[in-house]
């Protein structure tokens, strides 16, 4: 009964889609492209509309009058990655900042104006992005707007705030990652991947030093460089007119001033010639566990969508290749997570095991290091990559049907491929990958040479285990 109700929502989603796309073809909005769908694929109706503000702002809007909410979804081009050594947690550090107040928010009043009028809102920082979002009532929508672009027009960069919040990250990093198990392993497996690669290879919660040392001029100079129109996408999806959001849109960002925004232009990875290995010692682990990392491409190039199936062949759910011969048959390992990190530059192919009771790492890994040699030599079957395929397709539907993860999907495409409407046919870029292809992506990433292994170990068992952890 689940799988039908399931199979029917979607049916549903898809309808509705498809009756906005041609309602929205009957009555185009003032915007600078509508642009008709390119594809038959599951999402090839979903309604966008694109602009481009003076100031260089992007906006994407995606109609849905079916439920009387909307969200407010803004991304901007800024995250640990285009940190300089030595100011690492400053993207994350504006996270925080952005909530602060501004010229007519008072400091906490962000959220209070929301919540008040039956809204939720947060905001999180990446790698690769910072984004805020809202989602309120449909007629709220302007309030939305305007507290968005209150804080990009007149954040208050104040020395208590900096230091309010200065203080707020420093204990984030401690509760999340210093006081949690296995946490700063985490941290420490790209390090070790990345080497030398800067913007992969520190956190984005950045460095207690850092944070400590970080002067108030510095944080303006952040905020002035890549909190600009220019540098950033807004994305709206829900019960709105799109002629009328647009005007909106306009209203309350279009004075706001683009600026030079500093080019992210990263040196080349340097590629990896022998397997790195390394332990650590966790104080908080109950029991072993590890880390093994294979540099792939970068998100959404060709190899990387094989990548992302062979992961789910391997660790997602429990009839996954690794889950039932590590987890269900021979009890080696707990918990197992197999998959790429989604990154837009050099991106990580990543294993995350805790081990069993009375076993040892090296077991688990002779397994998985089999399975791969596996499928490079034998490939994956017909039944496998059509599972696979099932599961992509489904997840992307359903992760569609709020008008939040519709809004923070679009905006992130429009930033990071420069075309919101590819998210129509991502969908077919999965759906055309064979198992030739997983076969050929396992050939050529997972050698030894491309390895970084990690081991973490417990405090209690250190002295005798570090040895045989390996």
């Amino acid at each position: 009964m689940a799988k039908r109700t399931l199979m029917a929502t979607a049916i549903l989603l898809v309808a509705a889609l498809t009756g906005l796309a041609a309602a929205q073809e009957q009555e185009p909005a003032a915007a600078d492209e509508i642009i008709a769908p390119p594809s038959a694929g599951p999402l090839a109706a979903l309604p966008i509309v694109n602009a481009t503000l003076d100031n260089g702002l992007r906006v994407v809007m995606s109609p849905d009058r079916t439920i009387p909410t909307v969200a407010v979804a803004v991304y901007y081009d800024v995250g640990s990655r285009n940190e300089i050594r030595g100011k690492s947690g400053f993207a994350h550090l504006f996270e925080h900042m952005m909530f602060q107040g501004s010229a007519n928010v008072a400091k906490g009043e962000h959220f209070q104006l929301v919540m008040n009028r039956g809204g939720s809102m947060n905001g999180t920082t990446s790698h690769d992005r910072t984004n805020y979002f809202e989602t309120l009532p449909s007629n709220e929508l302007e309030l939305g707007l305007w507290l968005e672009a209150d804080r990009m027009r007149s954040l208050a960069i104040t020395a208590e705030n900096f230091e309010n919040q200065r203080t707020t990250v420093m204990e984030e990093r401690r509760q999340s990652y210093e006081n949690r198990p296995y946490m700063l392993s985490m941290l420490r497996i790209n390090e070790l991947a990345y080497g030398d690669y800067w913007p992969y290879s520190h956190s984005t919660i950045g460095e207690m030093q850092d944070l400590t040392n970080a002067p108030l001029e510095a944080v303006q100079e952040f905020f002035d460089q890549y909190y600009a129109p220019n540098n950033a996408v807004i994305a709206l999806a829900g019960d709105f007119d799109p002629d009328e959001a647009l005007a909106l849109v306009r209203r309350h960002f279009g004075d706001i001033e683009g600026r030079e925004v500093p080019a992210y232009t990263p040196a080349e990875i340097q590629p990896q010639t022998a397997e790195r290995t390394d332990s650590m010692i966790d104080p908080i682990a109950e029991l072993p566990a590890f880390h093994i990392a294979f540099h792939i491409p970068p998100n959404r190039t060709e190899d990387h969508y094989a990548l992302e199936l062979l992961g789910l062949i391997l660790g997602d759910g429990e009839s996954s290749r690794l889950y039932l011969k590590l987890v269900k048959e021979r009890e080696i390992v707990q918990s197992i997570s197999v998959g790429t990190d989604d990154r837009r530059g050099p991106d990580l192919f990543s294993f995350w095991a805790v081990v069993a009771s009375g076993h040892e790492a090296t077991e688990a890994r002779t397994v998985i290091y089999e399975e791969l040699a596996s499928v490079a030599q034998r490939g994956i079957t017909d039944r496998e990559l059509e599972k696979a395929k099932n599961r992509v397709r489904s997840s992307f539907i359903f992760g569609m049907q709020s008008n939040r993860s519709r809004a923070m999907r679009l905006a992130e495409y429009q930033l990071y491929a420069g075309d919101a409407t590819l998210l129509r046919t991502e969908v077919d870029r999965f759906l055309a990958v064979t198992t030739d292809d997983v076969q050929r992506v396992a050939r050529e990433y997972f050698e030894a040479t491309n390895r970084t292994v990690l081991d973490v170990i417990p405090a209690r068992s250190g002295d005798d285990s570090e040895g045989g952890a390996r």
